[in-house]
């Protein structure tokens, strides 16, 4: 079983969430309100970036709301829920431009790994109306980034499902 902790501070009103794997459990946050989830129960469609080279699997009956015309990402949502929205998205990052900004790269904390075995950084932030969940890896000169996000009160119900997807996101291999 995966392991997850939780670092809480206090950002304008807002609780905000950083997780790390291999010390609590992220169930802890809920309470035993979050309901299983168990990939074989839905049927997936992959995303995949034509531009980027990024995938991911989404639910195959989540709907994509328009595609950005630079072909830079995707949003998706359920047809029953407008509200909740999983979003995939990469861009190129500007050089560091000063010794400083080389070093910030180079401490970046990785707490999370894909099922791929790419390190990135998971961030869930848990807000009064919406919660949210990211992944960001870094590549080279590109920066890709997966998103989950819902209103607050639901976030529980989506947890694991965008914790898979988080987990199932692949990159183009370097």
């Amino acid at each position: 079983m995966m392991f997850i902790a939780a670092v809480k501070t206090r950002s304008l009103g807002r609780g905000f969430y950083a997780f790390a794997s291999g010390v609590g459990t992220a169930i802890a946050l809920w309470g035993c309100s979050v309901p299983s989830f168990q990939p074989a129960d839905l049927t997936w469609k992959t995303y995949s970036n034509s531009r980027y080279g990024f995938e991911f699997p989404y639910p195959s009956n989540w709907n994509s709301l328009a595609t950005p015309a630079n072909n830079d990402g995707i949003v998706l949502v359920p047809p029953q829920n407008k509200s909740v929205e999983i979003r995939g998205w990469a861009g190129y990052q500007l050089p560091a431009s000063s010794i400083e900004g080389q070093e910030a790269v180079k401490n970046i904390n990785y707490n999370f790994q894909t099922a791929q075995g790419v390190s990135g950084v998971l961030v869930v932030e848990v807000g009064q109306q919406v919660s949210s969940m990211t992944l960001t890896l870094t590549q080279g000169e590109v920066k890709y980034n997966w998103q989950g996000q819902s209103n607050s009160q639901e976030f529980p119900e989506y947890y694991r499902l965008f914790y898979y997807i988080a987990q199932q996101y692949r990159i183009p291999k370097s």
